[in-house]
């Protein structure tokens, strides 16, 4: 019983400490957002599979111009490119996504964009370490394509998604979904704090080298 209550402390302790310690560049980043295109500075996003398969509302910063998501279904102009995403992966390179604002590829390259996901963890929804958090309509996407991957999704959702994770400091883009989930379904069986603390130090030199989403 250990492991659960010394993983929730881990994660309320430093992701509280990095809130304190970003709000400037919080603060910068929201003011960049704001000028550089109309919108709100969080991304309205597509709401997540968390644990036991709770939805919830990731926070993330406003990498793409407003409604970005509504009008890759809806917008002709983005039908072409919604077909290419979906056969991806779900995944698309950021200088090949339209919707990307100036300041969301700077944000997107660094991670930044996912800073506010540090609400998320001390909320509870997601963990500093975890499996990736996936769009409703994603996994079910992905799934219906790969059906031999239901168990390994089943035990990813054992436990919370994470802010990193496996994936993130394997290749990111790169890993399609069976492998991906193979590897969070294997974090999920395998999870411990030295685990947790091995990832997010393979997490820095992931993120200097511009593997951003």
């Amino acid at each position: 019983m250990w492991y659960p209550l010394t993983k929730r402390t881990m994660d309320v302790v430093f992701a509280t400490a990095g809130l304190i310690l970003t709000a400037p560049i919080f603060l910068f980043i929201s003011v960049l957002i704001k000028f550089d295109s109309s919108g709100p500075v969080f991304a309205d996003t597509p709401e997540r599979v968390g644990k036991n398969g709770e939805i919830f509302k990731m926070y993330k910063f406003r990498s793409m111009i407003k409604d970005a998501h509504t009008l890759l279904r809806t917008d002709q102009r983005f039908k072409e490119f919604y077909q290419r995403y979906k056969k991806n992966n779900f995944k698309i390179r950021t200088d090949e996504d339209p919707r990307i604002t100036r300041v969301g590829r700077f944000i997107r390259k660094t991670s930044i964009d996912e800073l506010p996901q540090l609400i998320n963890i001390i909320k509870g929804d997601m963990s500093l370490v975890g499996p990736r958090a996936f769009h409703v309509d994603e996994l079910r996407e992905q799934e219906r394509v790969f059906p031999k991957t239901k168990k390994n999704v089943q035990a990813a959702h054992t436990v919370k998604p994470g802010l990193t994770g496996p994936w993130q400091v394997s290749g990111r883009s790169s890993v399609d979904f069976p492998e991906r989930i193979k590897l969070d379904a294997k974090y999920a069986k395998r999870r411990s704090i030295i685990y947790d603390f091995k990832t997010m130090l393979q997490t820095i030199p992931a993120v200097f080298r511009g593997e951003g989403n």
